[in-house]
C-alpha cells in the first residue's frame, strides 16, 4: 500500500466512524423512550388468526363445538374457547422531515425539531417491530419486520439530510391499506404536503401528521431590532420592531394548523402537535394508541 493509499484509507475510515458514531446514541435514546412508554410491549394482544396462545374465554352460543377446549372446560362447570393472538402484520411507513428548518431549536436546553422527530420515529419503530409489524422509512426503505430493520432505519435517519429550507413527503407508492406517519414542522409548501397526503389516501393508506414545533415558534418572543433568517440562509428579513409582527405571525401559524387539521379530517387521518419542551413519551403513547386502534383485526 502506498503512502497515498494509506492516507485515503485513513480518511475514509475516519469519515465512516464519524457517520456511525451517532447511531448507538440514537438507538439507545429510542429504545429507552419506547421502554418508558410500554415496558413490556410485545404482540398486538388481541384475538385473531395466529399460532400463539392468548387467552381462554367463556364459550358463547355462537361458538361451534370444535372451538371449545374440552381439557380446560373439564376443570370447571363452564365451557371455554382457546383464543390465539392476532398475527397479521401491518405495514407502517415513516417519513421524517430532514430539511434545514428542522434543525431549529429556540434554547440550548431543548433538542432541535429534527432530533426530537428522529427519536420519536425510531422509538415508534421499536414498538412496532416488537409487535411484529413491518416498518419502513421514506423514500427508499421498504417496510420489513424484525429487529434487523432498526439498524438501516437509524442509519438513514442519521445520514440523510436535505439542503432544502423546508421539506415535503416524497410522492411514492405505499403498500395498499397500510399506515404512515409524517413527522415535520409542516411550515413549507402546503400544496406539496396536500398532494402527498391525498395520493396516500387514494391508495387506501391511513396516516397521522405529527407537527413538531419549538415553543419559540408558538410564542414568537422576539422584540426590538431583529434579523430573521431561514436555517438554510436563503431567506432573510430584518425589522426594527419585531413585537409588531407577533400578531400577524401567530395568525399565519394558526392558519397553517387549521389547514393541517382540515387535511386530516378530509382524508380520515389524524393530527398531533408536539412541542420540544414536552415529554416525548406523551406523543409517542398517543401515536401508538392511534396506530393500534386502526389495525385491522
Amino acid at each position: 500500500m502506498t503512502r497515498t493509499d494509506a492516507a485515503l484509507h485513513a480518511t475514509l475510515r475516519s469519515r465512516a466512524e464519524g457517520l456511525a458514531a451517532p447511531l448507538p446514541a440514537l438507538l439507545a435514546q429510542a429504545e429507552h423512550l419506547a421502554a418508558s412508554v410500554l415496558p413490556g410491549a410485545h404482540g398486538r394482544r388481541r384475538a385473531g388468526t395466529g399460532d400463539e396462545f392468548w387467552q381462554y374465554r367463556p364459550a358463547t352460543a355462537s361458538d361451534w363445538g370444535a372451538r371449545i377446549d374440552w381439557r380446560r372446560s373439564a376443570r370447571s362447570d363452564a365451557h371455554f374457547v382457546r383464543e390465539t393472538e392476532w398475527q397479521a402484520a401491518q405495514a407502517v411507513t415513516l417519513w421524517v422531515d430532514q430539511s434545514q428548518a428542522m434543525a431549529f431549536f429556540g434554547h440550548k436546553s431543548r433538542p432541535s425539531k429534527a432530533d426530537r422527530a428522529k427519536v420519536l420515529a425510531l422509538a415508534l419503530a421499536v414498538l412496532l417491530l416488537k409487535g411484529g409489524e413491518r416498518v419502513g422509512l421514506m423514500p427508499d426503505l421498504p417496510p420489513r419486520a424484525g429487529r434487523a430493520q432498526l439498524d438501516p432505519l437509524a442509519a438513514r435517519l442519521v445520514d440523510t439530510a436535505s439542503g432544502d429550507d423546508y421539506g415535503a413527503p416524497p410522492m411514492i407508492v405505499l403498500p395498499p391499506h397500510s399506515q404512515t406517519v409524517f413527522l415535520s414542522d409542516f411550515l413549507g409548501d402546503q400544496t406539496a404536503l396536500q398532494d402527498a397526503v391525498g395520493r396516500a389516501a387514494d391508495q387506501g393508506v391511513r396516516g397521522t401528521l405529527v407537527q413538531v414545533l419549538d415553543p419559540a415558534e408558538e410564542e414568537f418572543p422576539f422584540q426590538g431590532r431583529s434579523i430573521f433568517t431561514s436555517m438554510g440562509g436563503r431567506l432573510r428579513h430584518e425589522t426594527l420592531r419585531a413585537a409588531d409582527l407577533r400578531a400577524r405571525y401567530r395568525d399565519r401559524l394558526a392558519e397553517r394548523k387549521d389547514m393541517l387539521a382540515g387535511l386530516a379530517r378530509a382524508t380520515g387521518w389524524h393530527m398531533l402537535t408536539h412541542h420540544t419542551d414536552q415529554p416525548a413519551g406523551l406523543v409517542l403513547m398517543s401515536l401508538w394508541q392511534q396506530l393500534d386502534a386502526r389495525r385491522v383485526v
